[in-house]
């Protein structure tokens, strides 16, 4: 059954006046198609991400994304293995894009990230994929490593909705988003879940590839809570709309952690939901270059994690997930 959303609070109750989940407001009035149709325009001078590649990707052409006119899908399934407000009991509805706009020297999926690998699939047919899920029982559809792919997101979203597509739409990023884009998703997106992964420029020009990465992680998180709020669960304890924060916890980067953590307490919000990760394992270019990346060469300790949790909740924030897998 489709819930509602209350116009004052924003947030999905029974009896309101705004659909929920909340794109098909947009499709009801006819104006998703329209924003899509809008958003693929913009692709003949990119500037989707904050890299501003300016390439004609209508074209083909492509910049740091290495991905053209159509998107790339690794995979989808019903992942079993994300937060448990997401994965609930039959999963979330899990869409992998290949490429991405960030070059991070850790990444676990470099295979699919860095090259462009996996299929090239039209809006239809990613539509196809989100129905299917659906139809298997998923709680939500789980766009992710969405950000040099909008258009396409939104033009899927616009196909799947006019074929029946009603669960809610989760934006799984690094954060790296163009504030541009974001304003686009308004009304679509329902649960934002952006990586917040370093505080200090010189960490994020070193480890991503990307100086200006924290500067625009901040802007992109305060967009998305501006749009969604904080994170609202329903009685079951399904993520109904809101922004769940994730944090990947690097070794001996812990005073970054509790800086990223003060700055939600004092900039965002105090009931900002935190997913505290420490699933950091060296991978990539890490691995490949031991002597360059060697504060960062090993596994993370569960006594780093524990002072990751407590730098947090010493700022006062409150809503945390953060079991261990050390």
């Amino acid at each position: 059954m489709v819930a509602s959303i209350s116009s004052e609070s924003g947030q999905p109750e029974a009896g309101g006046s705004r659909r929920w989940p909340r794109y098909l407001e947009l499709h009801e009035r006819g104006e998703l198609r329209a924003r899509a149709s809008s958003a693929l325009e913009d692709l003949a001078d990119c500037h989707v991400c904050p890299r501003d590649c300016g390439v004609d990707r209508t074209a083909d052409e492509v910049g740091v994304c290495r991905i053209g006119c159509a998107a790339r899908v690794s995979s989808a399934f019903a992942h079993l293995g994300e937060d448990d407000c997401l994965r609930g009991w039959k999963g979330s509805g899990t869409i992998f894009f290949t490429g991405c706009n960030l070059r991070c020297v850790f990444c676990q999926n470099y295979d699919i990230s860095q090259t462009p690998g996996g299929k090239e699939l039209g809006a239809e047919r990613i539509a196809d994929l989100a129905l299917a899920l659906q139809r298997t029982g998923c709680h939500n559809i789980n766009f992710v490593t969405p950000e040099h792919v909008v258009p396409q997101v939104i033009e899927t979203i616009a196909v799947a909705a006019e074929r029946g597509l009603c669960i809610p739409i989760v934006y799984n990023t690094s954060a790296y988003d163009s504030l541009e884009s974001l304003r686009v998703l308004d009304g679509i997106v329902d649960i934002y879940m952006p990586d917040f992964k370093v505080w200090e420029s010189g960490t994020a020009k070193r480890v991503l590839l990307a100086p200006d990465y924290p500067e625009v992680a901040r802007r992109a998180i305060r967009e998305m809570f501006r749009q969604v709020g904080d994170l609202v669960l329903d009685e079951k304890g399904l993520a109904q709309q809101g922004v769940l924060l994730r944090h990947l916890v690097l070794p001996n980067h812990l005073e970054e952690s509790a800086k990223i953590f003060a700055w939600l307490a004092s900039d965002v919000s105090l009931d900002t939901f935190v997913n505290i990760m420490d699933q950091y394992r060296p991978a990539w270019r890490v691995v490949e270059r031991p002597d360059k990346y060697d504060e960062i060469g090993r596994s993370l300790r569960a006594s780093e994690l524990e002072m990751a949790v407590e730098a947090a909740r010493r700022t006062g924030l409150h809503r945390f997930d953060h079991r261990s897998q050390l």
